[in-house]
C-alpha cells in the first residue's frame, strides 16, 4: 500500500517549510518513525519521520524547494498485508477519512503486544519528533487536549519546551485521544511515545464517554465564554489587577451597565478581556496567556495567521497599540504631576511559582560554566568620544543607505573581532581531552534580553564583516529572539561572546564565561565625565569625554592575566583610534 509523506504542522501560524536534506534516497529502505528528511521553517529546524516501514518509491519535494503545511512530500511502499505497517495509514495527514477504519480493522492482530505495555490503548503513537541539532529531549509544558476528545489531524496537540525552542506538537492523523503517556512537567527523549490516537470506540469506555465535559480543562478560557453563570463575576473583579481573573471576563453586553462606577476605572477597559476564541477560531494557550499578560481582549484582535488565527506578535501588536492610545488619551496635568522615578509594583512580588525551563536551562548553563572554569574579570576605561561622534555625524545617511540603524554596538564588536585575529588565546577551546582549539573564525554570540530571559544567538564569520554588516546581522538576530523565530542553528556555533551590559546602564559586570568558551567581552554604558587628556596645544587639561568601561571575563586555565590585558589593550586601542570613516562612507 502506498503511504504518503506530508509537512505536518510544525507550530503557531507556521505555513511553509523548506526541504534543506533528504536523509534517504528513492530506493531505500525506511523504518517507521525513523528521520526521512530535514525541513526548516522560519521558527525551527527539524526531521521529519517516516509514517510507515517500507521502500521509499518516490521523492514529491526536492532539497532547497518550499511547500506549504500539508504537501505531499514524498510516498512509501509499506509491502501487501505487512502487520507491523497497520498503524501507519493512520499517519497520514491528507486522506482523514480513510485512515481510522484501517487501524481498527488490524490494530487488533499488529499491536497487542506494542500497545499492552503502554496502558492498552490501541491506534496512532504520537512520538516527539526531533526538534532542532543536539536536542535530545524535551518537557511536556501543557497538553491542549483531553483522553476522550476529539482531534484533528494537524491540529495542535501539546507544547514542548526544549533547551533551545518551545513549540507545539501537532496532532499526526484525526481521531480520538484515547492516551496520554507522558504527563505536563515530565521529560520525554525525542522519540518517545506520548500519547496514542485512534478511533473513539478503541479506548477506554471512561474516558471516551467524557468528551462533553472534557474540553472545560484544556480549553479554560472558551469554556466561560460560552456560560451566562460567570458573567456576576465581571463586576466583583474589573480592579486593576483583572490580569488573573481573565478567563471569566465579561463577555454579555447587559453586565456592564450594573456596575456604575467601573466607567471611572479606565484601566479595565483594557484588562477585562472576553474569549472570543469560543466562536470557533482556535487560539493556543499560549496566545491566551500572552493577552492576559498584556491585559488584550481578544475578542478586538484580528489575527494575521493562516485562517484568521491569532498569534502572539497580533497580541503584542494589540498590547502596544493600547500603550500608545492610553499615553495618548493620559491628561497632561496627571503624566506632570507623576514622579519619573516610579516604578510599578510587580505582579510577581510576594508569589511563589514554578521555575521556567528556560530560566533553569540559563542557570544550568551558567553554574555549569563557573564549576567547570577557573574565572576571574579585567577591566579597562575606554575613551569613545570620538567614536560616539563618527556615529552621530554617520547614522541618518547610515540608516539610508542599510536600512538599519547604527548602534555603538558595531563599532564594539568590530574592534572586539579584530583583536581576536591578533590574540587567538581569547578565541579558543578546551576540549575535554585537554587539547586547545585555536579558532580561525570568529563566530561572535550576542547577548540579547528576550521576555523569556537571556538568550545568545550568534554572528557567524563576524570577522569578515564591515560595519554595517554587523549592525545588519545584529538587527536580523535580535529581532528573530523578540519574535520568537531564532532557530537552534542561530543560537549555535560561537567561539566568543559580546554582552552589552551597559545598555541598562550598568557600569561594568563580572559576567561569565559561556561553557565551550574562554572569554566573554562586557560593554559598559558610555557616560559623559570630565577626564584628564593631553592636548596637543594646551598639555594637561581636564575635558569632557564620553567614557565607557570593557570588562573581559576569561577561562584563567588558558588566558593569563597579561593576555587578557594585552586583548583589552588592542580593542581599547581600536576604539580610540576610532578609523571606521571609510566604513561609514563619511
Amino acid at each position: 500500500m502506498a503511504v504518503s509523506v506530508t509537512l505536518p504542522a510544525l507550530g503557531e501560524s507556521v505555513t511553509e517549510g523548506t526541504v534543506t536534506r533528504w536523509l534517504k534516497a528513492e530506493g531505500e529502505r525506511v523504518e517507521a518513525d525513523e528521520p526521512l528528511l530535514e525541513v526548516s521553517t522560519d521558527k525551527v529546524d527539524t526531521e521529519i519521520p517516516a509514517p510507515s516501514a517500507g521502500v521509499l518509491t518516490s521523492i514529491k519535494v526536492a532539497e532547497d524547494e518550499t511547500v506549504e503545511v500539508g504537501a505531499e512530500l514524498a510516498v512509501i511502499d509499506d509491502g501487501e498485508g505487512a502487520p507491523a505497517e497497520a498503524p501507519a495509514p493512520a499517519a497520514e495527514p491528507e486522506p482523514a477519512a480513510q485512515p481510522e477504519p484501517a487501524p481498527t480493522a488490524e490494530a487488533p492482530a499488529a499491536e497487542p503486544a506494542a500497545a499492552a505495555p503502554a496502558g492498552g490503548a490501541e491506534g496512532t503513537d504520537v512520538v516527539l519528533p526531533a526538534l532542532g541539532e543536539s536536542v535530545t529531549e524535551g518537557t511536556v509544558t501543557r497538553w491542549l487536549k483531553e483522553v476522550g476528545e476529539s482531534v484533528e489531524a494537524d491540529e495542535p496537540l501539546l507544547e514542548v519546551s526544549t533547551d533551545k525552542v518551545d513549540t507545539e506538537i501537532p496532532a499526526p492523523t484525526s481521531g480520538t485521544l484515547l492516551e496520554i503517556l507522558v504527563g505536563e512537567d515530565e521529560t520525554a527523549e525525542v522519540g518517545a511515545k506520548l500519547a496514542v490516537i485512534g478511533a473513539a470506540d478503541q479506548g477506554v469506555a471512561a474516558p471516551a464517554a467524557a468528551p462533553a465535559e472534557a474540553p472545560a480543562a484544556p480549553a479554560p478560557a472558551p469554556e466561560p465564554a460560552k456560560q451566562e453563570a460567570p458573567a456576576p463575576q465581571a463586576p466583583s473583579a474589573p480592579a486593576p489587577q483583572a490580569a488573573t481573573p481573565e478567563p471569566v471576563a465579561p463577555e454579555p453586553a447587559p453586565a456592564a451597565p450594573a456596575p456604575a462606577p467601573a466607567p471611572a476605572a479606565k484601566a479595565p477597559s483594557i484588562p477585562a478581556p472576553a474569549s472570543p476564541e469560543a466562536e470557533g477560531a482556535y487560539v493556543t494557550p499560549l496566545v491566551r496567556k500572552l493577552a492576559a499578560e498584556h491585559g488584550v481582549d481578544l475578542g478586538t484582535v484580528k489575527g494575521t495567521g493562516v485562517g484568521g488565527r491569532i498569534r502572539k506578535q497580533d497580541v503584542v501588536a494589540a498590547a502596544e497599540a493600547a500603550k500608545a492610545a492610553a499615553r495618548t488619551q493620559a491628561p497632561a496635568p496627571a503624566a506632570a504631576a507623576a514622579p519619573k522615578a516610579k516604578q510599578e509594583v510587580s505582579p510577581l512580588r510576594g508569589q511563589t511559582i514554578k521555575m521556567p525551563r528556560m530560566r533553569k536551562v540559563i542557570g544550568d548553563n551558567m553554574m555549569k560554566a563557573l564549576h567547570g572554569q577557573a574565572q576571574l574579570t579585567s577591566v579597562v576605561e575606554v575613551d569613545v568620544t570620538k567614536v560616539m561622534r563618527l556615529r552621530a555625524q554617520a547614522k541618518e545617511s547610515f540608516a539610508q543607505r542599510e536600512g538599519v540603524k547604527l548602534s555603538p554596538m558595531p563599532f564594539f564588536v568590530k574592534a572586539a573581532v579584530q583583536a581576536l585575529k591578533a590574540h587567538p588565546a581569547v578565541n579558543a577551546r578546551i576540549n575535554d581531552d585537554d587539547t586547545i582549539t585555536y579558532f580561525d573564525v570568529e563566530n561572535v554570540g550576542i547577548a540579547v534580553d528576550a521576555e523569556k530571559g537571556l538568550m545568545t544567538p550568534v554572528i557567524k564569520g563576524a570577522g569578515d564583516l564591515n560595519i554595517a554588516g554587523i549592525a545588519k546581522k545584529t538587527a536580523e538576530l535580535a529581532g528573530k529572539v523578540r519574535s520568537n523565530k531564532i532557530t537552534p542553528d542561530d543560537m549555535s556555533g560561537a567561539t566568543f561572546t559580546i554582552s552589552n551590559t551597559g545598555s541598562r546602564g550598568a557600569l561594568f559586570d563580572t559576567i561569565i564565561v559561556p561553557p565551550n568558551q574562554v572569554a566573554i567581552l562586557g560593554i559598559g554604558a558610555t557616560v559623559k565625565r570630565p577626564v584628564v587628556i593631553n592636548h596637543p596645544d594646551l598639555g594637561e587639561t581636564i575635558a569632557v569625554r564620553d567614557m565607557t568601561y570593557v570588562a573581559l571575563s576569561y577561562d584563567h586555565r588558558l588566558v593569563d592575566g597579561a593576555d587578557a590585558a594585552r586583548y583589552l589593550t588592542a580593542v581599547k586601542e581600536i576604539l580610540e583610534a576610532g578609523e571606521f570613516e571609510v566604513e561609514l562612507g563619511l
